[in-house]
């Protein structure tokens, strides 16, 4: 239905074209920007970024009012995944080694559409709009950032952007490892039994509500002092996960299997949850922690590929045989998947969590505060204050 409503507006628009931004003089912008990987110390302010222009049809210019801060930011600031990003803006290597810098980071953006491409016709100058921005692409802490239209999509009504830009990379991923990887949808939710391995943060936040809007039953781990945050979001049982091993609290649930699990932790966690999907009908565990980046920027692409491949191919046999399912999930942009988030968070069924809100001039406050993990919800950087909407 809504890829429909797409190819209707895409329709009727097809004729509106906008050139005003580009024929501005103006070639520079505010930006955070890092000059080499590092600690929180390299993140550097300018007012001369270079303003970042369409260089294909389907490209929009999208003028930035809030950016969501994540983990990965945190990581990337220190070279994570630096080896397969490199790839994906130069995947023909042409490129000296460092030329991704001035870097900006920022993966979540809500905004106003400046400028659209010549094949751009779902959006036009003005609509407000959100989007999750991909790793390789440059970030949302600017004052404009350019995306490709497919990766946007008209912001929540009943949002402002400040509370929008709390949502796009975490509904991405969340969407990616639970309907894409996992399997579950609005239309097979009714009565399965989800588990979501650290629930409190953003992705988990995400994940709670909308497999909860979709029917689920939803169990949550976390710290006792969020309990109450999740219970508040639909979790139906809380573990919590500091007060003692969590896989044996989990055991004295009733009805102990589950369909799915979606791990946001890692490590130790991977040997038992597994224990707890229902074998033979189809159970997954999908973790959203995996070693793909880790192994291409220590081994290169070629070599870190093939020893990721050979990693889960080994896991994925291992749990086959005792009739369950393991996958790895990957945050993957899509405006046509935040179409959907935008309904349901229009519909009261999903709800930002922003756990603080930085000014632009306090961004390195707001990555500190990432840094230091323990989230309950998402740290938000208003770049425009006291938006009128």
């Amino acid at each position: 239905m809504l890829m429909c409503r797409r190819w209707l507006v895409c329709s009727m628009r097809a004729h509106y074209r906008s050139f005003s931004f580009s024929a501005s003089l103006r070639n520079v912008m505010p930006a955070w920007v890092i000059d080499k990987y590092g600690e929180n110390e390299v993140l550097r302010f300018t007012k001369n970024a270079a303003l970042p222009i369409i260089h294909y049809p389907n490209e929009v210019t999208v003028k930035v009012h809030a950016a969501g801060l994540n983990p990965i930011d945190i990581s990337m600031r220190g070279s994570y995944g630096a080896a397969t990003m490199a790839m994906k803006r130069d995947p023909l290597n042409m490129k000296q080694s460092g030329s991704e810098f001035p870097l900006i980071l920022g993966r979540d953006v809500s905004g106003e559409i400046i400028e659209c491409g010549l094949d751009v016709n779902y959006f036009k100058p003005g609509d407000q709009v959100w989007a999750a921005i991909p790793p390789w692409k440059q970030g949302s802490l600017a004052e404009f950032v350019v995306l490709s239209a497919n990766e946007v999509s008209h912001k929540p009504k009943s949002l402002r952007h400040v509370e929008a830009a709390s949502i796009p990379y975490v509904a991405a991923t969340a969407w990616s490892a639970i309907v894409n990887t996992g399997g579950l949808n609005k239309d097979n939710s009714s009565k399965k039994r989800v588990l979501v391995l650290g629930g409190s943060g953003g992705v988990g936040t995400l994940a709670i509500q909308m497999v909860k809007a979709w029917g689920a039953h939803v169990t949550v781990t976390c710290s006792q002092n969020a309990e109450q945050l999740v219970r508040d979001l639909g979790a139906d049982d809380v573990v919590d996960y500091t007060a003692g091993p969590v896989e044996k609290k989990l055991q004295t649930l009733q009805k102990l299997v589950f369909d799915l699990i979606l791990d946001n932790i890692g490590g130790e966690s991977e040997k038992w949850a597994l224990d707890l999907l229902k074998p033979w009908n189809g159970a997954k565990y999908v973790t959203l922690v995996t070693p793909f980046l880790h192994n291409t920027d220590l081994l290169g692409l070629a070599d870190g590929m093939m020893q990721s491949g050979v990693t889960i191919g080994c896991k994925v046999l291992k749990h086959l045989r005792k009739g369950v399912h393991y996958r790895w999930g990957f945050f993957a942009p899509s405006g046509p998947t935040l179409d959907e988030i935008s309904e349901m968070v229009d519909a009261g069924k999903v709800r930002p969590v922003v756990e603080e809100v930085f000014s632009f001039a306090q961004v390195p406050q707001g990555f500190q505060k990432v840094e230091q993990g323990h989230a309950r919800g998402k740290t938000v950087v208003s770049i425009i204050e006291d938006e009128k909407e």
